[in-house]
């Protein structure tokens, strides 16, 4: 196959917005090196693990995987709390339960493979009184009914025997729950593919795709700079666009991105020992995320949060971050509006934690009374791709979407427009999913 190089990529042609796209197919069509039996849209932990899991099926096809940043896991992949989660939130035989109950031991089994540094620290998740106690032993239950290894219910004095610093009156205590870095996973993925023969392409921003009047590869991919490849298949998992690129070939809007930036802590180096596990609240059902928890890094630091606003942009990791189309896009769909006015309160509550540290601090002496203002700085922060229905429903399931109705095009382009959280944990298992739904929709 084709070489391509991975910072600085080959330039296949240039043209202007007037030109022929199917001259242009013609004239090239002799370059065997732009031609892909599938290609594989979005290098975050998705699109990666399930470009090198087809690669792995079909070794004989030729595939390629294209991202529009000039590194893999350069989003949400590379800029998350980097948990490997055990599957206990979720509802009991629901696709989201049993792939990250799945992807829990794939993960582990794949980062012993590979040499990749990770920590079984485990998790807690602590009830700060008596009310939250009957939301704690229904998360129990759901553990144990998703096949949860050795989850345990502990009292207040189990508890502190495995956090010292930490305090409630019952917890949860998950010990195969860990820590791993997520972005050096989704670059490890990448690396088999390459390995397999699969070609990667960065700084390949997709902007249109049209078709070609060839039967064997009728979708041409076009990149901001007018870059081609042309495809057989497509696969799309594009994360935080992944509606915007859905439209391309047709597909309705909906489900809509909708960003929130979840803003993080560090507690100080000389506090490092302030918690050794996973501290999670019991998640509050009146509000539409986790909540503050404190989560222990690969890297040694500590860090507490997140909390969730509105990112004025898809890729809005600072206040200062401002885009306004996208936020006109955001403002102006009927679901975030119906969302927005539902939980305003919440959302201002936030917006005033961000701004004010002592209130965040304030969320997590909850469960660790010693921890103090002065012990915390400012620390990254990430974007989360929601997804969003009309009606303002937070879409929690995974959504695919094609339109054969546009042509080959649309008959030949998957779209993976929602892999929600615990997408990282269970990618190697949605990626399983992904290989046998394009195989049964493209029957190759």
């Amino acid at each position: 196959m084709g070489t391509f190089n991975k910072l600085k990529p080959v330039s296949f042609l240039t043209f202007s917005g007037s030109t022929n796209f199917k001259n242009i197919f013609h004239r090239y069509s002799t370059n065997k090196h732009k031609k892909y039996d599938i290609v594989v849209i979005g290098g975050g932990i998705v699109g990666s693990a399930s470009a090198r899991e087809l690669v792995n099926r079909h070794p004989q096809l030729k595939i390629a995987l294209v991202e529009k940043e000039d590194r893999f896991a350069y989003h949400q992949s590379g800029n998350n709390s980097g948990v490997i989660h055990a599957g206990i939130y979720y509802k009991p035989g629901t696709l989201k339960a049993k792939l990250c109950v799945r992807g829990l031991d794939l993960s582990y089994k794949y980062l012993d493979k590979k040499g990749i540094k990770y920590s079984k620290c485990g998790k807690l998740i602590v009830a700060s009184d008596r009310s939250e106690v009957p939301r704690l032993l229904d998360l129990y239950d759901r553990g144990i009914k998703n096949g949860v290894k050795d989850l345990t219910l502990l009292d207040a004095k189990e508890l502190r025997e495995v956090e010292p610093n930490c305090k409630g009156v019952q917890a949860l205590w998950s010990p195969h729950t860990g820590i791993v870095s997520w972005g050096e996973v989704t670059r490890s993925y990448v690396n088999d593919f390459e390995e397999k023969g699969g070609n990667s392409y960065l700084n390949f921003e997709v902007s249109k795709f049209t078709e070609t009047d060839s039967a064997d590869y009728p979708v041409m991919i076009i990149n901001s700079k007018g870059d081609v490849v042309q495809a057989k298949y497509v696969l799309t998992c594009c994360g935080l666009h992944s509606d915007t690129i859905a439209t391309l070939t047709g597909c309705p809007e909906e489900p809509k991105i909708i960003p929130f930036r979840g803003e993080y802590l560090y507690v100080k180096q000389n506090k490092s020992n302030i918690a050794k596990a996973n501290i999670y609240p019991v998640p509050d059902p009146r509000f539409p995320f986790l909540g503050v928890h404190v989560t222990p890094r690969i890297d040694g630091r500590i860090i507490v949060g997140p909390n969730a606003i509105l990112a004025f942009c898809k890729e809005g990791y600072r206040w200062s971050d401002f885009n306004s189309h996208e936020l006109k896009e955001i403002c102006g769909f009927s679901g975030f509006r119906k969302m927005a006015f539902k939980y305003a309160g919440f959302g201002l509550k936030e917006m005033i934690r961000s701004a004010i540290i002592p209130l965040q601090v304030m969320q997590i002496q909850k469960y660790i009374q010693n921890l103090t203002t002065a012990d915390v700085e400012r620390g990254p922060a990430g974007v989360r791709a929601q997804a969003m229905s009309k009606d303002g429903t937070l879409i929690e399931d995974f959504v695919f979407d094609t339109n054969p109705s546009s042509g080959a095009i649309g008959s030949r382009v998957l779209h993976c427009r929602n892999a929600p959280s615990p997408g990282a944990t269970s990618s190697l298992a949605i990626a399983e999913m992904i290989a046998d739904k394009m195989k049964e929709h493209f029957k190759f």
